[in-house]
């Protein structure tokens, strides 16, 4: 697999104030966009102040919202359709315990993420089954960096660092590729490509050994 290709430059500052007064003005939760919408596919532009501090906290607890209603553990900006670097994050699901340790998946406190940047800390990678909300109804096994060092702006403006592994480095992943015009479909083993229904029939696994196997990827 080679790296996908980065998305191109498509919106400016204008559309995303533009935007983001249409998601706020409006009285419900924002439809999350689905694969072929072109903001997925597009660089999203740096956050440098386009919107107040008032607007960005409203913006920043409606994605919360959002993802919980969806219900996910991550949301872009682009995935309600807005080209903003921005994404918001959060892991406090239930999982069963030995799904927990194959996947080294602890739970994430929230938190959002400003023009996000990760580097992967060492070699080691990590291949699990893996969905998105903006691609409903698939599942694909993806290999990621098993520990990285995620670089960001908090929602006041500060730099921050955090290193995360497992389960939340791929959580991050995931939702800074969104910001490039990447999603995971792009770094997927295609073979390995399930329904939801096929999945849960088949592979819903702690590993993915038996996926690896059949489907010969």
């Amino acid at each position: 697999m080679g790296s996908p290709a980065a998305g191109k430059v498509l919106f400016t500052d204008t559309h995303v104030r533009e935007m983001v007064a249409a998601v706020l003005e409006s009285e419900s939760l924002p439809p999350i966009v689905q694969a072929g919408h072109p903001v997925l596919r597009a660089q999203a532009v740096p956050f440098t102040g386009q919107i107040g501090d008032a607007d960005l906290a409203r913006l920043i607890e409606l994605m919360r919202a959002t993802m919980h209603a969806a219900p996910g553990v991550g949301l872009a900006a682009p995935q309600i359709g807005i080209p903003l670097q921005l994404a918001v994050l959060e892991d406090l699901y239930d999982v069963p315990a030995e799904n927990a340790a194959a996947r080294s998946r602890e739970p994430m406190e929230f938190f959002a993420i400003l023009n996000p940047h990760y580097t992967p800390v060492g070699a080691e990678t990590a291949s699990h089954y893996e969905g998105c909300l903006s691609v409903r109804g698939w599942q694909a096994v993806v290999d990621r960096a098993a520990t990285i060092d995620l670089a960001f702006d908090d929602e006041t403006g500060s730099a921050r660092t955090r290193r995360l592994g497992g389960w939340q480095a791929r959580i991050a992943q995931h939702e800074t590729d969104h910001l490039s015009g990447t999603v995971y479909l792009d770094k997927a083993h295609t073979r390995s490509l399930a329904s939801d229904a096929e999945y849960a029939a088949y592979w819903a696994r702690p590993g993915i050994a038996e996926a690896q196997a059949v489907l010969n990827f």
